[in-house]
């Protein structure tokens, strides 16, 4: 079986999370707060081109967004409600920026998914709140969806179709798997997946979110029952703690 060519390789950056979508259609306010998470050691990503965050909403995970109200069709709305109904970024937190405190606009951000709304004109300490105060919510966000490379079997099958392969990484949502055969994207399947060998598999179904190469698939974990949700996350959870103990910048870890 082949491996998927992820860009840069072994490193920690592989390992991690895409951080924070920054979307603004005004470039100096994607270039401030884009400082402000560096400054926070939050890492971005910023575009003005809002078809852009769409495109990139539907194909990347991220921690958090970051959603101008007023933009070019879709606008900040419109945006919210697609990463509500993405398969990736469904409970990613959403801020919403806006000059506006009408309260029928709040409802509205409300309604369509924001966690959070940030008002314009921003600055940098009433950002920096908004981080400390949504830190927690981010974490729990990006420990959900913490790629660890570890290597299971999984069996997997749909309309008697079955496949057998193993994990390239997986997350508590899901998994990259190497296997004999593929499915389409958006196929929802069966997963058996044998985290300790000689122990019964984990069972329950997964959405094809992408397909990488010719025998490689992402899959987001679906109705997985609580006790096998507890089991992934007590065989998963002190290695993705490993992790962000490793990536620790020398500067964090001296405090």
């Amino acid at each position: 079986m082949k491996s998927p060519n992820a860009s840069g390789g072994n490193s920690k950056e592989a390992l991690v999370a895409n951080g924070i979508l920054v979307v603004d259609d005004d470039p100096l306010i994607c270039e401030l707060i884009r400082d402000v998470l560096e400054t926070a050691e939050i890492r971005s990503r910023t575009t003005s081109d809002s078809q852009q965050a769409s495109i990139l909403i539907q194909e990347e995970k991220f921690d958090a967004v970051f959603l101008d109200v007023r933009m070019p069709e879709p606008d900040g709305i419109a945006l919210a409600r697609q990463v509500r109904a993405s398969a990736l970024n469904r409970t990613t937190p959403i801020a919403m920026i806006t000059g506006e405190s009408d309260r029928h606009l709040l409802t509205k951000l409300f309604d369509a998914g924001a966690t959070f709304v940030l008002f314009k004109p921003i600055d940098r300490h009433r950002l920096l709140r908004l981080i400390r105060v949504s830190e927690a919510v981010i974490q729990r966000e990006a420990r959900q969806f913490q790629r660890v490379k570890v290597t299971c079997k999984v069996s997997l099958e749909m309309d008697q179709r079955r496949s057998l392969g193993r994990t390239l990484d997986m997350s508590l949502n899901g998994a990259m798997v190497c296997a004999d055969k593929i499915f389409p994207v958006g196929s929802v399947i069966q997963v058996a997946l044998e985290l300790t060998h000689g122990k019964a598999p984990l069972s329950g179904t997964a959405r094809v979110v992408r397909v990488v190469g010719v025998d490689c698939m992402s899959l987001h974990f679906e109705n997985v029952s609580v006790d096998h949700a507890r089991t992934m996350q007590e065989f998963l959870l002190p290695l993705i703690l490993a992790i962000e103990t490793e990536l620790r910048t020398p500067a964090q870890s001296a405090v």
